[in-house]
C-alpha cells in the first residue's frame, strides 16, 4: 500500500546523454537500466512513479514492464526541465 498518496516520483530519462549515449536502455542483467531504476522507485513505496522520457523507445521499455511513462519534448536540455 502506498502511504503517501499525494507523492509522485518522476524519473527523467533521455537517450542523448553526452557521457553515455543510450544509457537508459543499456542492458543490465537482461533488463534496460531504466527499468531497474523504475523498479527501485516503485519498491520505495512513496507514491506513483512516472518516467519522463525524451524518446518513445524508453516509454515502450517502461510500459512493457507495467510502468507509466510520458514522452516529453526532446529539446529540453536537462532532467529538471523534463520533470
Amino acid at each position: 500500500m502506498i502511504e503517501h498518496q499525494n507523492t509522485i516520483v518522476i524519473i527523467p530519462a533521455r537517450m542523448a546523454s553526452t557521457r553515455l549515449p543510450g544509457k537508459p536502455l543499456a542492458d543490465i542483467n537482461g533488463s534496460p537500466m531504466i527499468v531497474h531504476v523504475w523498479k527501485r522507485a516503485v519498491e520505495a513505496n512513496v507514491g506513483q512513479v512516472l518516467v519522463a522520457c525524451a524518446e518513445m523507445e524508453i516509454a515502450r521499455a517502461i510500459k512493457a514492464h507495467g510502468g507509466d511513462a510520458i514522452v516529453t519534448e526532446p529539446g529540453l536540455i536537462s532532467g529538471s526541465d523534463r520533470v
